[in-house]
């Protein structure tokens, strides 16, 4: 019995526990496994022609080129090595591979890093217009009912309405936000952690400005953040999130690599899941940035950003196969 076989007789038997990355992963998976069955009955033997078309397959649903050149040499070895010849047996074991090309040898820890002692301080960073803020709301409340006390952290001073949007999130979800009219971000985040630490809070969310246009000054911006942050609590910041819409596709990756040169990035939460038909940015990202995806948007409300499970995902991705 193959890996996959394992994990769906699992899920199989616990619907319930996948039901939001079955319905998250709808459109990638219609586009994905209806191409991975075609190529299944077009082709009764596996040859070159095989492998360029499942090449493009993976390519389309935006598991990366780099990435999937990668995977399909290792596919070939094993075909080789197994003398598989019938296509049909393929399909499984492309199934496999790609759950052990996101896992390696690794021990993957999708969990948030929590502090053993004193608040958690987790900054998030990102380009503007990737749900930053949102994801940020979402995350707190989830803490909250989890029963933590947390702070949310306006340090994003440049984008118009930033402050006030984080606000409205408070207020919503009934968390305090702390915010400043002082424009230098460092000083407000300075201000949020010393509370945090006086307060007894749990967690401390922190915005910031999500401008990679300049790659020095963010660099810079980012670096003073995390010196104020250690003045204060010299563990932290526990966690930098970067926050990718994954509608965006390579562009993400693309801007995975840049923030990943520019600040120790420790997971990704990968927004708006749902809303398109390239699932596979998932395993690009691990394979090329190789920093783990912490969190999942499979919705619009509130309780639909997950904690990324590779399971749910794999099964989710080739449920219908």
């Amino acid at each position: 019995m193959g890996l996959f076989d394992k994990i769906k007789n699992a899920f199989k038997k616990q619907p319930e526990e996948v039901q939001k990355y079955d319905e998250g992963l709808k459109k990638t998976r219609k586009e994905f496994i209806s191409k991975l069955n075609n190529l299944s009955n077009k082709y009764k033997f596996v040859n070159d022609d095989y492998f360029e078309e499942l090449e493009n397959i993976l390519i389309m649903a935006d598991i990366g080129i780099n990435t999937v050149m990668n995977f399909v040499d290792k596919l070939k070895d094993r075909v080789k090595k197994e003398k598989i010849t019938d296509a049909s047996m393929l399909k499984e074991i492309i199934v496999d591979e790609l759950f052990i090309m996101y896992v390696g040898n690794n021990v993957i820890n999708s969990k948030i890093k929590f502090s053993d002692n004193g608040p958690t301080v987790i900054l998030f960073v990102g380009v503007n217009g990737v749900g930053k803020t949102t994801t940020i709301g979402k995350i707190a409340s989830k803490l909250k009912n989890d029963g933590k006390k947390v702070l949310l952290v306006a340090g994003d001073t440049f984008r118009a309405g930033a402050i006030e949007q984080i606000e409205e999130w408070g207020k919503r979800i009934d968390v305090t936000v702390l915010s400043s009219s002082a424009k230098d971000p460092a000083s407000v985040v300075y201000d949020g952690v010393t509370k945090a630490l006086e307060e007894e809070y749990d967690v401390v969310l922190i915005d910031t400005a999500g401008r990679l246009q300049n790659k020095v000054n963010l660099m810079k911006e980012l670096e003073k953040m995390n010196r104020v942050i250690k003045k204060v609590i010299p563990e932290a910041p526990h966690e930098t999130l970067l926050v990718i819409d994954a509608t965006t596709g390579q562009n993400g990756i693309s801007q995975a690599k840049s923030f990943k040169e520019i600040t120790d990035i420790t997971g990704i939460v990968l927004t708006k899941l749902d809303g398109t038909a390239k699932g596979g940015i998932v395993l690009a990202i691990k394979d090329e940035v190789n920093i783990p995806v912490k969190f999942v948007g499979l919705g619009e409300k509130v309780e639909d950003l997950e904690p990324f499970d590779i399971e749910k995902y794999i099964y989710g991705l080739f449920m219908d196969l």
